[in-house]
């Protein structure tokens, strides 16, 4: 049993070494590059753009869903008065960070890994390295440095239509003032508590993108599998990983923050 957990550690140890030279490899190999910025821009409309709908949609809903628990508990205790803080600080220093990362991974990470692998598998990633150019610079450091852009903007826009969907659950359905509401919003909320989730939203953009990137772009090293079918279990890792790292490297941040 010790044996196998040593085994187990030393492999997480030398896993988490490869990717961190793989994604400081992947910066340094960007400023080599030529119309990198063109890269980066074509980085942000897939992670940006694409993902703008699904997130705005899981705001709205999760500020829906919260302004309706949170007023019917409140109600209990007398206090519905103070709804607005406590949509307003749940959201923005946990829950908008954490539901829009995740919906980034579910929708363009997803993507980025499926992307490198059937490229890897193609051997487009191969003819790149023929050709003089770093693969790493071409294909993986524009996605990560747009994840850097991208996150909090996303991260932003959840927390606003989230408090908007709390303010028509507890104002127009359930007829909270909306004076109160929205009084409770702008006293509550202070700039330690969006810069926290800004943070936040950094650390997940790096970490999801970059596993994403990673998975794919050795997508032929890390599955048993070949061709079509280990193309999908890499992603399917990439995904996994990314959800459990934002989970984990949310407690992490929140305790040193706090």
């Amino acid at each position: 049993m010790l044996r196998t957990v040593g085994r187990s550690a030393l492999g997480a140890i030398s896993e988490l070494g490869e990717f961190s030279l793989f994604s400081l490899g992947s910066l340094v190999a960007f400023f080599r590059q030529r119309r990198r910025f063109h890269k980066l821009a074509v980085g942000v409309h897939e992670i940006g753009a694409r993902c703008l709908a699904i997130v705005s949609i899981v705001g709205l809903f999760t500020g829906l869903v919260l302004g309706l628990q949170l007023y019917y508990t409140l109600v209990k205790f007398g206090s519905e008065g103070v709804l607005g803080m406590a949509v307003s600080l749940t959201l923005i220093r946990e829950l908008g960070p954490v539901l829009a990362a995740l919906m980034i991974v579910g929708q363009a990470g997803s993507a980025l890994a499926s992307e490198l692998g059937i490229q890897r598998n193609d051997e487009q990633v191969d003819a790149l390295y023929t050709m003089g150019i770093d693969p790493r610079g071409f294909l993986v450091a524009p996605r990560l440095l747009a994840a850097l852009v991208c996150f909090p903007m996303l991260t932003a826009i959840f927390d606003l239509v989230a408090i908007f969907g709390g303010y028509l659950s507890g104002s127009v359905l359930l007829n909270l003032d909306p004076g109160v509401y929205w009084k409770g919003v702008f006293q509550s909320v202070e700039w330690s508590d969006v810069r926290g989730g800004f943070i936040k939203s950094l650390v997940f953009g790096f970490l999801t993108i970059g596993i994403c990137t990673y998975r794919g772009f050795y997508a032929h090293r890390k599955s048993k599998l070949r061709g079509v079918r280990g193309v999908s279990e890499s992603t399917t890792r990439a995904v996994v990983w990314s959800s459990v790292l934002v989970l984990a490297s949310d407690y992490m941040i929140t305790s040193l923050l706090l």
